[in-house]
């Protein structure tokens, strides 16, 4: 028994005096295979937890946000602040980081499109409104391209085209004996194509950099025209109106990288200014322009829009 022990304390001995003597002819990864360890690489931004860990000091390692005061991330071999610095606004902060979502020198290709109908046969509303009948439809298509010049921030150009349609085939009015109104057989027409410019400030809201919301504003110039046909007198009238508007619009949104390369966004108009100046014809004879302008602030159901980007 007092032979083992020796033998041991020999084989111990000779162990740590080898480790001792060279320190730096092993690495880490065969030190720990030959003591019988495991090596896991973990990323810097949760070194500190794990080593709590570890010591014992937590029970669990959480996955919530963690800021990192001049946290670095590599882009395209570039090493760049993870969080955006900004001048905070009053006394008080939020506690709220822009991280990096979309790095700069980066174009980003996509388009997006909104579709809207609407159906209605034989509706009532009390005893004011009766035999409603309309269907319609508006459609719009718009493709774009955009640079990167600062992280999340990218200037683009876009076209536009719109399209809507509206046939009334019956409406009547009924407000008492003597005011009432019938209408029917009524279509409407509008087609319009436009071009602009915008600028298109993204927010990371975590490291990982899969969801960011935007903020859009857009300089449009658009042309269209449109056709408004009735019955007058029992004789078929049209009303055809040419329009070209200038418009300024706010506009924010979702924007969700599904992956590396490809983002889905949706994007609401909020706000908008503009300025329209229409020429009107009926039956091919000329009757009029009016100049026109005005602000919106509500949200638009008929104005969503969905898109796709590709980023490279």
């Amino acid at each position: 028994m007092i032979k083992r022990l020796f033998i041991l304390s020999v084989l111990l001995l000779s162990a740590v005096c080898a480790s001792a003597s060279s320190p730096h002819t092993a690495s880490a990864d065969s030190l720990a295979a030959r003591q019988g360890f495991t090596t896991v690489q973990v990323p810097d931004s949760l070194a500190d937890l794990v080593r709590d860990f570890v010591s014992g000091k937590v029970s669990s390692i959480s996955h919530a946000e963690h800021f990192i005061p001049n946290e670095m991330v590599l882009v395209k071999g570039d090493t760049v602040p993870m969080v955006i610095p900004e001048r905070n606004i009053g006394r008080y902060h939020r506690g709220l980081f822009n991280y990096v979502f979309i790095p700069k020198k980066q174009w980003q290709f996509g388009i997006t499109a909104s579709y809207a109908e609407m159906a209605s046969s034989d509706l009532q509303l009390m005893n004011l409104l009766t035999d409603f009948d309309f269907s319609g439809h508006t459609f719009s298509i718009r493709p774009y391209i955009s640079y990167f010049v600062k992280n999340n921030l990218s200037i683009g150009v876009r076209i536009a085209y719109t399209s809507a349609k509206g046939n009334l085939n019956s409406l009547a009015l009924d407000f008492d004996d003597d005011l009432n109104m019938d209408v029917h057989d009524a279509m409407y027409r509008n087609e319009s194509i436009s071009t602009s410019i915008f600028a298109r400030q993204f927010i990371g809201l975590s490291r990982q950099g899969r969801f960011g919301i935007f903020n859009e504003l857009e300089l449009a110039f658009a042309s269209g025209n449109s056709d408004f046909r009735r019955l007058f007198d029992g004789k078929p009238k049209l009303t055809t109106t040419t329009y070209s508007d200038l418009h300024l619009n706010f506009s924010p949104g979702l924007c969700v990288f599904i992956n590396d390369y490809v983002s889905f966004n949706i994007a609401f108009a909020v706000v908008g200014f503009y300025l329209r100046n229409e020429k009107q014809s009926v039956d091919g004879e000329y009757s009029g322009n009016r100049f026109s302008s005005g602000a919106n602030f509500r949200f638009n159901l008929f104005n969503i829009n969905f898109g796709l980007g590709v980023h490279l």
